[in-house]
């Protein structure tokens, strides 16, 4: 599989999926990608479990594949639904590690991947002004320990 697409022939829709750490910018241009393009859209953090949220209310960084697979399962599906429904989209996941981008793009062709990064002392500051949200800033750390950043499978 390509790193670019879902490695198979190009679907009849676009599925564009924000990636990044907490505090990178996914939902802000979700929002201005979605109303620009009128495409569907989903936050990814909507479709956390109320146990994950929990966890991450509370400090507590989300296991690698307990927590996290069954979420990117439940992501993968609504994609799915869009692809079947002919709609093109816009989501929101942090899809930190490759093997949680492959997961997502797995029998879904349409998917394509735009990883958003900001320095430390940014991503930092957003998320310590963020209001309503349940992910703290101590779990930014985590988060950037965990993430795998995009590469080509191929660079130039």
């Amino acid at each position: 599989m390509s790193d670019y697409g879902g490695g198979e022939a190009p679907g009849a829709t676009t599925t564009i999926v924000l990636m990044g750490v907490s505090g990178s910018g996914k939902s802000s241009v979700m929002r201005k990608l979605a109303r620009g393009l009128e495409w569907p859209s989903a936050e990814g953090d909507e479709f956390h479990s109320p146990d994950n949220v929990e966890k991450m209310r509370n400090g507590v960084p989300l296991t690698l594949d307990d927590d996290r697979l069954p979420w990117l399962e439940v992501l993968a599906a609504w994609i799915g639904e869009r692809e079947r429904d002919g709609e093109n989209a816009v989501v929101t996941c942090s899809a930190l590690k490759r093997e949680y981008r492959d997961r997502l793009r797995r029998g879904h062709p349409s998917v394509w991947f735009v990883h958003l990064v900001a320095g430390r002392s940014v991503l930092a500051e957003r998320v310590d002004r963020r209001r309503g949200h349940y992910m703290p800033a101590s779990l930014l750390t985590s988060q950037l320990d965990t993430l795998e950043p995009w590469l080509p499978a191929n660079p130039a």
